[in-house]
């Protein structure tokens, strides 16, 4: 099986590792930069605990040359998804599996979703260029829970969690989805096939669209946003907003923020991932995790004052100190 990792950071990096030492397929990147220079002078390499896994790769910055493949998996921060869907059609070929490993709402999450239209979310793919880059016939989708960061470019440190969650769009049990999950549990994940991959994506978000954009604004980790009442009833508020969009759209939360907080606090005094990125100067997500559902709050007639005041503070402040994407 020919395997391409389209964003070889810390979760593109990790499953490709994974992937290339514990199974029989060929697995390649397309990749740029100093990440570039790294996967083709020193491999995929890959600190789990105390053992360095490190295995020879071939990476370009040009499709072509990668030639067609049978699974991309694409792990790219949402903000760049656009200009990859236009670099990366030499790699697919009538049946390729495309796996989002991706932050937030993904660009295909509103096609074939009767509640909005079925059209794609203008804050995810504008114009709706990359659902006709990447058709939704290839995705099967995919729900990330483990954490993972870089070390330095090409070397990737796997820090907690192990989980994978995949499923069809569609909700069906197919034959390519057990291909994708048996090859992912070869690679020692913990998989989960899924009948409601959306619903799963929405769960995820649901705990992270607060704490992320809360977290860039404040500089705070995770503890001190969960130890101000003020700033936990705020995030719960929005909440419950999305929770009533999710409803609306078949992704029912039948939990309350206050338990899904309980959760959230048992990962201590971490740094979300948006916060890491304003601190680095590096583009935000806040499309994917917020402006996306404010997008399908506006389509599902559901009202979102807290998450319109949370999407226009922190694009603002994302604004000031060029944190967008152009």
């Amino acid at each position: 099986m020919k395997i391409c990792i389209v964003g070889a950071g810390a979760v593109g990096g990790l499953i490709g590792t994974r992937l290339a030492m514990h199974t029989e397929a060929e697995v390649c990147a397309f990749a740029r930069g100093e990440t570039l220079k790294a996967l083709n002078t020193q491999g995929w390499r890959l600190k789990q605990g105390e053992a360095l896994l490190n295995t020879p790769t071939r990476a370009s910055a040009e499709a072509r040359e990668l030639g067609p493949q049978d699974l991309v998996v694409i792990a790219v921060k949402a903000p760049a998804m656009l200009a990859i869907a236009s670099q990366i059609g030499p790699l697919l070929k009538p049946d390729t599996i495309v796996l989002p490993a991706m932050n937030g709402v993904p660009w295909w999450f509103a096609q074939g979703l009767e509640a909005v239209g079925g059209k794609p979310l203008q804050s995810v793919d504008p114009g709706g260029a990359i659902a006709r880059a990447i058709p939704l016939r290839h995705v099967v989708g995919c729900v990330v829970h483990l954490s993972a960061a870089t070390a330095e470019p090409g070397l990737v440190v796997h820090r907690n969690g192990n989980g994978l969650i995949v499923g069809e769009p569609d909700g069906t049990m197919s034959p390519r989805l057990k291909q994708v999950h048996d090859l992912l549990s070869e690679a020692r994940f913990e998989v989960t096939s899924s009948p409601a991959i959306r619903h799963d994506i929405w769960y995820k978000l649901w705990g992270n669209m607060t704490m992320n954009p809360v977290s860039a604004l404040t500089g705070a980790t995770g503890d001190r946003m969960l130890d101000d009442v003020l700033v936990r009833n705020f995030c719960s508020a929005a909440m419950l907003e999305a929770s009533a969009i999710g409803a609306r759209i078949g992704c029912i939360i039948d939990q309350d923020p206050e338990a899904r907080h309980a959760v959230t606090r048992e990962l201590g005094a971490f740094k979300t991932s948006m916060l890491v990125d304003a601190e680095r100067g590096k583009p935000i997500e806040l499309d994917a995790l917020v402006t996306a559902v404010h997008e399908l709050g506006r389509r599902t007639g559901v009202a979102t004052p807290f998450i319109d005041g949370l999407l226009g503070i922190t694009r603002l402040f994302a604004q000031t100190r060029g944190l967008l994407s152009a």
